[in-house]
């Protein structure tokens, strides 16, 4: 009697992680299109959250890492999972990854002895459906990665560095050099405007045109960062290593002053973020370092000498 008691709890307590959609997922997702096929490198982490599903979704795309969090529901009988306002980087973007959709995801829970998937589509919001086509996933559990203190503890360390599994170098390149234009991502944008800015140093320059270099400022623990010039953002998700996270930049001359802000994508290992910045105008060098959290951004006013 006790054997078979024993028996009917292990089968329930499967039935009831079986039809779970928390854990940690990997796979693909894909957009095809008459001419061309794009192919995302996906990674997501769901736990519950009163009743709702929260989370964080990253993936790769030709050489960009974008890591977002994610909210959204999950029907327990229809094993539907819906998750909403995802920024996703436009299947036809150029190597600097400008444009993105904002868009939903739909996915169902597939379950079988051999393991467990989630399949589904990203489709785009009312506003992008003319241009961004949807985007197909499929996606495996990771059974072992995906016990609750694992899963709490990716949650609790969001970071770009925390990954499942890593990219080859086939998968995707690492940028040290960013060209002066301005990026368009609205999660980010919006995020930088509710932080408060605090001006970590003003400097005056010799010249117009600059050199500006970010490094992670002590021990490399997987800070994050994305550089505004004068509100604008110009680059997004920079990881900040002991190799230098490079700008050429050239001054508005009708502002009296020009502001350089770093925003904190994450905290590293190591709370909070922080980054060594060097400024070479041809003459001098300035050497400023700057502390940002997910409350305030950190800010360098420049002005230029005058003559």
């Amino acid at each position: 009697m006790k054997r078979i008691l024993l028996l009917i709890a292990i089968f329930a307590s499967f039935q009831s992680s079986s039809q779970s959609v928390f854990g940690y997922w990997y796979g693909r997702a894909n957009v095809k299109t008459s001419s061309a096929s794009n192919n995302y490198l996906v990674e997501m982490i769901l736990q519950p959250e009163n009743g709702r599903v929260k989370g964080i979704l990253n993936y790769f795309f030709k050489n960009t890492y974008r890591s977002l969090q994610v909210k959204g529901t999950y029907n327990k009988a229809t094993r539907e999972l819906n998750l909403y306002n995802i920024a996703v980087t436009y299947y036809g973007s150029t190597i600097n990854m400008d444009v993105d959709c904002m868009m939903n995801l739909h996915g169902i829970l597939k379950v079988a002895r051999a393991g467990s998937n989630l399949t589904g589509q990203f489709t785009s919001l009312p506003d992008f459906k003319l241009m961004c086509a949807d985007i197909n996933f499929d996606l495996t559990l990771n059974a072992d990665l995906s016990k609750k203190d694992s899963v709490l503890k990716a949650m609790s360390e969001f970071r770009e560095t925390y990954q499942v599994w890593k990219p080859s170098r086939n998968d995707t390149l690492t940028a040290v050099t960013v060209v002066q234009r301005k990026v368009v991502n609205y999660v980010v944008e919006n995020q930088f405007k509710e932080r408060q800015n605090e001006v970590s140093d003003e400097i005056e320059v010799n010249s117009d045109s600059l050199k500006v270099d970010f490094y992670d400022n002590g021990e490399v623990d997987g800070d994050s960062i994305s550089v505004f010039f004068n509100n604008e953002l110009l680059a997004f998700s920079q990881r900040l290593s002991e190799r230098s996270v490079h700008f050429d930049l050239v001054l508005d001359d009708t502002k009296e002053v020009n502001e350089l802000s770093m925003f904190a994508d994450n905290l590293g290992s190591i709370p909070p973020n922080t980054a060594l910045m060097i400024v070479n105008d041809g003459k001098k060098r300035y050497e400023v370092r700057l502390t940002s959290n997910l409350q305030k951004n950190a800010m360098v006013r420049i002005k230029r000498k005058k003559n």
